[in-house]
């Protein structure tokens, strides 16, 4: 039997980790985070796709296997797509409060931003990219998206999750992502249906290498 193939993801979050692991097995591969000691990638770009295929190409030079790295965020129509690739750092330079995270803050801007928006005009979705790269000499690449539609609340909504997820509401549930159990977020989510296009394409590519 074959032995399994190293693939990094790009990231040092076990949970990511194990949630690949399953579906990527079955093309052969055995399945690894970043080392600890791995430098942080600038995520410089300006859209998801730029910042995913930095953090995969500096993975697949450095290490010499192939990556999967994706980039996501939240994008909000009345804000003109807003807050978009800088979904993660939003509030940074947002006056804080005491014991509030980082998560809290964001959320609490987009509010703000968003008071005197009427609920038929707060239309967002979440977006991911997820790329996969391997380091030969072309650096060939892979490249999928995937989007949940959804509308912002007026107030927080949910214990589950992180991130905007309590302000995420999916309308065909009528439930935040923050209300939603892990398995129900998995079955919709951007990520989900990224990482679904992303495993298909593989397929597509590994049938016409046969």
């Amino acid at each position: 039997m074959e032995a399994p193939k190293k693939l990094v993801l790009a990231t040092r979050n076990p949970g990511k980790v194990r949630e690949l692991r399953g579906p990527l097995s079955r093309f052969g591969f055995d399945v690894q985070g970043l080392p600890e000691d791995f430098p942080e990638t600038l995520e410089t770009g300006t859209t998801f796709e730029e910042n995913a295929l930095l953090k995969a190409h500096a993975a697949a030079r450095s290490l010499g296997l192939p990556v999967i790295a994706d980039d996501s965020g939240l994008e909000v129509d009345a804000l003109g797509g807003a807050p978009g690739v800088h979904s993660a750092r939003y509030g940074d330079d947002w006056p804080g409060k005491e014991g509030e995270t980082r998560d809290q803050r964001n959320n609490r801007r987009l509010l703000d931003a968003l008071r005197g928006v009427p609920e038929s005009r707060r239309t967002a979705h979440f977006h991911c990219c997820m790329v996969m790269v391997w380091p030969s000499a072309s650096f060939e690449e892979l490249v999928a998206h995937g989007v949940w539609e959804g509308r912002i609340t007026e107030c927080a909504r949910g214990e589950n999750g992180f991130g905007y997820d309590p302000l995420f509401l999916d309308p065909e549930l009528g439930r935040t992502g923050a209300e939603l159990s892990r398995e129900e977020k998995m079955a919709r989510s951007h990520r989900a249906r990224a990482l679904k296009r992303l495993l298909e394409t593989l397929e597509r590519r590994n049938a016409q290498q046969d």
